[in-house]
């Protein structure tokens, strides 16, 4: 049992009864005496049907965050092997506690009327609550600690309560509350979760073996998404803190109070979740094939079919049949969620022994991916009677029945790899894309027609040798790989006139067709052609496959969304951004294409891993391209 830890029991507490998603605003109130306009849209997007609130409909409190807490940890106490008088370690999370000070254990630990043991605080979003999990976990692994409890909790209703936007001196000026701040007004909710963790496991009945708990800061390279206490300024920085302001009515009135989200990097927040979920694929910490339950803290359906899609195109995805949630009845209480799924699960008598879990939590505060594997152990009496069902151990796509070879396994596993890998240089591709000074702009509503003539004028050079370096790659592959020699073939001749449409659409926002044509590629722009003819002119270039992918896959996932930008900010017509928009509409047959030609059968471990490399370098060479825009 020695290096082990074990949560043996799990609890909750949900304050007062369900809230319906008519009856939210009896509670939290209509800003300005009118109901949103955004309610409506936001439900039907996270799908949440149901939620609690430690709020009454006077919007008096109930209940104190801390209180939530406690009574979470005395219902995992209740159920536990362990008593309240043998504790040795408290973590309790939350984002915002009761009190500046002191923390919120303290608090938490006093209402419970503990004996004397360490306690700690841990404060954040939604990662809060596996932050206190993995500092009880390693203290108990280390022989430190025999027992631990770790409660999570969330009061964020207080937040939106009417009255707290109604102070807000813009909100007079712009007739009602910024997107930002209201749209976390119909997504998170009140709630608290506990566990128990030990060094051994239950006596009797179920206990969830800790593998490991993996968890992941991406705050060196994101801005500010999900905050409270400032405002962000242009350029995603903090002109200064609420304690900054001469008095506390200022910083209210300013909105800094607010807690607010960024929608504009919300999404980074699954692109990461799903990378590092590939980094610990590729690093052996488990096995898609072999977890039986998902439990995914993800903030709204949408999120869900975004989540599922990526994995399934890195060949990663855990059928959705073996997903766990309770967000649509229970709602999106932050770092309280996994601990009350778990509980719901754990409780539920759902779970045999042998079953592996993996959670998954993300945070979009300044992007925090966390994930812990757990596996379901019986007591003595139980255990080894269940250890569930011996397929589990083969490849996710075999059963006992299937008669592929060993060789077409092979295969199958190198190219699900090198989606998974490509999948990863995409991510971070695109993070790097938004940081680019002309992408930035245009993420934040700031574009003028001059930066767009820019943009055409800059892409127009390489897009016009688009079809020559693909037609070039296309000679040199020999006839034994004859199929994809007549994709590349195809591709060419797919985009060899795509450079005219840009013309049209510099020349129709007030550009010289003159000046198009005769402009030099801006230093990126020299760059990255070079580096396309060089690879094209080897023999059997295949490698360009991942080069393919990157620009591909700005067509499918970008260009479209840049194309609606541009139309909307300076009020043009779809004729008038038809380059983007005809390339975000059908490139997606494009990306077909690509999955087609590593599937074909020509793909090694040494061909795979040139293709990574060429995706790697042709989306830095991209990003070079795009922050050299009129440097010549």
């Amino acid at each position: 049992m020695k290096n082990t830890a074990y949560v043996t029991s799990l609890g909750k507490f949900l304050p007062n009864s369900p809230v319906a998603n008519d009856e939210m605003e009896l509670y939290l109130g209509m800003i300005g005496g009118k109901p949103s306009k955004l309610r409506r849209r936001i439900l039907k997007q996270n799908g949440i049907t149901s939620r609690h609130y430690a709020l009454d409909k006077n919007g008096s409190t109930t209940h104190f965050n801390y209180q939530l807490a406690s009574a979470a940890v005395r219902d995992a106490l209740e159920r536990s092997e362990v008593s309240a008088k043998e504790v040795e370690f408290l973590a309790a999370a939350t984002s915002q506690s009761d009190l500046i000070a002191p923390g919120f254990a303290s608090l938490v630990h006093g209402d419970l009327h503990l004996p004397s043991c360490e306690i700690g605080s841990f404060q954040s979003i939604c990662a809060g609550g596996m932050m206190a999990m993995q500092s009880a976990f390693h203290g108990i692994v280390s022989g430190h600690r025999k027992n631990s409890v770790v409660c999570a909790s969330e009061f964020t209703s207080r937040f939106f309560r009417s009255s707290l936007f109604e102070e807000v001196s813009a909100f007079s000026e712009n007739g009602g509350p910024s997107f930002e701040s209201e749209f976390l007004r119909w997504m998170l909710s009140d709630g608290a979760g506990a566990a128990v963790l030990e060094d051994r496991p239950n006596q009797r009945g179920l206990s969830l073996k800790i593998e490991w708990i993996d968890l992941v800061s991406y705050a060196d390279q994101f801005d500010l998404c999900m905050y409270s206490g400032t405002n962000k300024i242009s350029g995603g920085t903090i002109e200064r803190s609420w304690f900054d302001y001469s008095n506390f009515a200022a910083a209210a009135s300013d909105g800094a109070m607010l807690l607010k989200q960024d929608i504009r990097i919300l999404d980074n927040v699954v692109k990461l979740g799903v990378k590092r979920y590939f980094e610990l694929i590729d690093a052996g910490r488990f096995k898609p094939s072999e977890i039986d339950w998902l439990v995914c803290h993800y903030s709204s359906h949408v999120f869900r079919g975004m989540i599922a899609d990526l994995l399934e195109k890195g060949g990663g995805l855990i059928p959705e049949e073996r997903w766990f949630t309770n967000l649509y009845s229970k709602g999106n209480t932050g770092a309280a969620s996994i601990f009350i799924m778990l509980e719901e699960l754990f409780n539920g008598g759902s779970l045999k022994p042998g079953q592996k879990i993996l959670c998954m939590v993300p945070e979009s505060g300044r992007f925090i991916v966390s994930y812990m594997l757990l596996k379901v152990v019986g007591s003595e009496e139980i255990r080894g009677a269940d250890v569930g069902d011996p397929q589990t151990e083969l490849p996710a796509n075999l059963t006992s029945n299937d008669s592929q070879s060993a060789e077409s396994l092979d295969q199958e596993s190198t190219a699900q790899k090198l989606v998974r890998r490509l999948a990863a240089v995409w991510i971070d591709f695109e993070s790097r894309l938004n940081q680019v000074p002309i992408i930035d702009k245009l993420n934040r509503g700031k574009w003028r027609v001059e930066d767009y003539q820019l943009l055409l004028l800059n892409l127009r050079q390489q897009v016009v040798e688009g079809g020559r370096w693909i037609a070039r790659a296309a000679s040199n592959i020999d006839y034994e790989a004859f199929d994809l020699r007549s994709l590349f073939i195809g591709h060419a001749h797919d985009e060899h006139r795509d450079f005219k449409m840009l013309e049209r659409d510099y020349v129709s926002v007030g550009g010289k067709l003159e000046d198009i044509q005769k402009a030099e590629k801006n230093i990126g722009s020299e760059a990255f052609s070079a580096w396309m003819f060089h690879r094209a002119g080897r023999e059997n270039p295949f490698d360009l496959l991942g080069a393919m992918f990157i620009i591909e896959g700005l067509g499918q996932r970008m260009a479209n969304k840049w194309g609606e930008q541009i139309r909307k900010q300076l009020d043009l017509s779809a004729e008038q951004v038809s380059f983007l928009l005809y390339h975000g509409s059908n490139d997606e047959d494009h990306m077909e294409k690509f999955n087609t030609a590593i599937e074909s059968g020509l793909l090694t471990q040494e061909i795979a891993d040139q293709i990574v490399k060429s995706a790697k370098v042709t989306a830095r060479l991209y990003i070079l391209q795009l922050e050299e825009i009129g440097n010549y």
